[in-house]
């Protein structure tokens, strides 16, 4: 379980806070989005999230221990995180070699590493590029290689802050079919950073930001009801759940169970 208590952060001293007294609570094995506009704050939750900054106030807890220098690296041994341009975390050659990296570095022997890089490169359909170079690969490919790293080193918590915001349609559906197996059938905690709404409905729970305050948090359907504060923060419901927003508010179609289950899976088939 991760905690934040009372978060605040500041890039410069002179500047407003990015972040100010945000709390909320993520759950093992569920799927969080964490949804705003640009500068809202979500990026700098995920980079404070790793201990790449440190919070000007407050405290975040991983299973009740504090984040702090003393417990940050056993923390990035079971978190890891996807960055919205994938090119930014190669340091290998090729696909096999940039895996190797991060185990080399957590000193796994190399017979364990070899049957890994094999083991997850294959369960995100990678395998057979595991000797190409990283510039010749699709974005959505290169998304797979940075998650196949992390489950190789066994995290227990993914964090992808936009990882799909380069990525077409096609390489958009492929990822969150992707994290939606991380997390049902790998039990794996899933952070989404994102201002896509129409991934982040099929998240378990959402976050919402506004200039750096939490300002509405609950299920996919829960928040998207709140049409007007979403429009506010410059983030828009999808079509095809506003359709079913619109048959949840009328008397007499709501009361045709069925016709609403087909909405709602409509609505996540789209």
């Amino acid at each position: 379980m991760i905690e934040f208590k009372n978060v605040a952060f500041k890039y410069n001293t002179n500047e407003q806070n990015a972040l100010d007294d945000v709390n909320f609570t993520i759950e093992d094995g569920k799927w969080v989005s964490i949804l705003g506009h640009n500068g809202s704050g979500k990026s700098t939750i995920a980079k404070l999230m790793i201990g790449l900054l440190e919070a000007s106030k407050g405290q975040i807890l991983y299973d009740g221990n504090v984040l702090s220098e003393n417990t940050v690296d056993d923390v990035r041994k079971h978190v890891g995180i996807v960055f919205q341009n994938p090119d930014n975390q190669f340091v290998g050659y090729n696909v096999r070699y940039d895996m190797a990296f991060g185990l080399e570095n957590h000193q796994v022997p190399r017979e364990d590493m070899i049957r890994l890089i094999d083991e997850f490169a294959s369960k995100v359909d990678m395998k057979d590029y595991l000797d190409r170079e990283p510039q010749t690969l699709s974005g959505g490919q290169k998304q797979r290689v940075a998650i196949a790293g992390i489950l190789a080193l066994n995290c227990d918590v993914i964090i992808l802050d936009e990882a799909t915001s380069m990525l077409d349609p096609e390489g958009t559906k492929e990822i969150t079919k992707l994290i939606l197996e991380l997390k049902e059938k790998y039990h794996k905690t899933i952070i989404m950073i994102t201002h896509d709404l129409d991934l982040a409905r099929y998240s378990d729970h959402i976050i919402v930001l506004n200039q750096g305050k939490v300002i509405e948090e609950g299920t996919p359907e829960e928040v998207f009801q709140k049409r007007e504060l979403l429009q506010q923060t410059n983030l828009d419901v999808p079509f095809s759940l506003r359709f079913y927003l619109e048959a949840n508010h009328n008397e007499h179609l709501k009361k045709d169970t069925k016709l609403m289950e087909a909405l709602w899976e409509y609505h996540l088939k789209k």
